[in-house]
């Protein structure tokens, strides 16, 4: 039987760590990116450049492939529904369709009885006039944005004309939680009530960036249960083959609610590589290939640091770890600001 080619859309740190884990289950990998410079050409088979848009080359690209997965989800929907039409692109277009838009997001959540942050919609500046009980709260951009981009913190209705919005874009102004800790959890779906749930990850963020990740997550038994559950069920309802990362608030009064959903494999869950006997990016090919499902069994505590900008560049320069740290250069070539260059994962 021939090599599987597993095709991945998008060329950072993402598709880099997918392709490292199909190698290890003799699976070929080629990226297709819009990015010449992309750091995932250091670790897959095959590399195709080409834009999101370009018909033809997205065509070539899905045509020697046998399937289709993405590391970010910000595709055009176009693009991965004409991938759809030669080969399974998993998880489905659907699903990007729906977590592209922020408020289609959280009103699918609010139908299974999920809890998430007040929201409304916003599309001019007097629309938040009216909502001081939504303040303070942050306003985003309803479709793209990451890492804080496209992101406003308000604490009162005047801080609106302080900001140079652009209104010609859709908005959600969400409300704030009295926050006491970020979890995620990270669950496979390799099909109708078959998945493998990892245990939930406590997350710090720093200007909107996650910087550090620990495993186990310190939170009570009910909260511990309940992100689980919620996770399964949304990935039941969507029925979502491959990895999936569900992010949650938890407020002062232990109430837990829903962030986000992102339809992929996740930069909280870096550390399963080290901490379990499968890692999330393991468990993506493993489902979006139709291959064996191994029981998940965590081996260790851990904690990851992801490191943003310059801070790469002491263990660029071999700088000793003992044999319970492990260091993880994206190879990206260029060093900007708030961007994350690699990271280190410490056994605890």
């Amino acid at each position: 039987m021939s090599q599987k080619n597993l095709g991945i859309i998008g060329g950072g740190q993402l598709g880099s760590m997918l392709s490292e884990a199909a190698k290890k289950l003799n699976i070929k990998t080629t990226i297709y990116s819009d990015d010449i410079n992309a750091p995932a050409q250091n670790f897959c088979d095959e590399f195709d450049f080409g834009e999101y848009n370009d018909k033809t080359k997205i065509l070539n690209f899905a045509n020697k492939v046998d399937v289709i997965t993405f590391e970010f989800e910000n595709i055009p929907y176009e693009t991965l529904n004409e991938m759809n039409k030669l080969k399974p692109v998993l998880p489905k277009p659907s699903v990007n369709r729906l977590i592209q838009h922020r408020i289609a997001e959280k009103d699918f959540i609010n139908k299974l009885n999920i809890r998430t942050t007040r929201y409304v919609s916003i599309e001019k500046p007097s629309d938040i006039e009216t909502l001081g009980d939504f303040l303070p709260g942050i306003l985003k951009t309803t479709t793209m944005g990451y890492d804080g981009k496209g992101q406003y913190p308000l604490k009162k209705i005047e801080d609106i004309n302080s900001l140079n919005i652009d209104f010609s874009k859709g908005y959600v102004l969400e409300k704030l939680v009295k926050l006491k800790k970020e979890i995620s959890v990270i669950i496979t779906r390799f099909g109708n009530n078959n998945y493998e749930v990892y245990d939930p990850i406590e997350n710090t963020h720093q200007d909107q960036i996650l910087k550090y990740s620990v495993i186990p997550a310190e939170i009570s038994e009910k909260i511990l249960y309940q992100s689980k559950d919620w996770a399964t069920q949304i990935a039941e309802e969507l029925k979502y083959v491959g990895t999936l990362c569900v992010e949650f608030f938890i407020d002062r009064n232990e109430n837990l609610y829903v962030n986000e959903i992102a339809p992929r494999v996740h930069n909280s869950g870096h550390l399963t590589i080290n901490a379990y006997n499968v890692s999330q990016f393991e468990n993506h090919i493993r489902a979006v290939c139709s291959m064996e499902k191994i029981p998940l069994k965590k081996l260790y505590n851990a904690k990851m640091v992801n490191l943003i900008g310059d801070q790469i560049e002491p263990y660029r320069k071999n700088l000793a770890l003992n044999d319970k740290e492990f260091f993880f250069d994206y190879l990206k070539k260029e060093i900007k600001e708030k961007r994350k260059m690699g990271h280190i994962t410490t056994l605890l």
